[in-house]
């Protein structure tokens, strides 16, 4: 149970960075695993904390996707591209 909780209150830390931080975090990850020296238990770690930055980023740029898509429909724009998923 304690696991769980645990999960949670990371899951809720990470969604409060911001879209730079996490991707100023994950650029440090990779400098760090590029430069190499490290043990492969830091190694596998870094790359654990890389993989979850890099869905916070791709979660904040969906959530800008969508609000873009948003906008551009309550606009009205008659110049929308066919694809419905491409808000440009």
């Amino acid at each position: 149970m304690a696991k769980k909780a645990a999960a949670q209150a990371a899951d809720t830390a990470e969604l409060e960075l911001s879209y730079e931080e996490s991707r100023e975090e994950l650029n440090t990850v990779v400098r760090r695993l590029e430069s190499g020296g490290l043990s492969l238990k830091e190694s596998l770690a870094l790359w654990e904390r890389g993989e979850e930055l890099a869905r916070i980023c791709e979660r904040w740029l969906e959530g800008a996707r969508a609000t873009m898509a948003a906008a551009m429909d309550e606009r009205g724009n008659d110049d929308a591209p066919e694809d419905a998923d491409t808000p440009f």
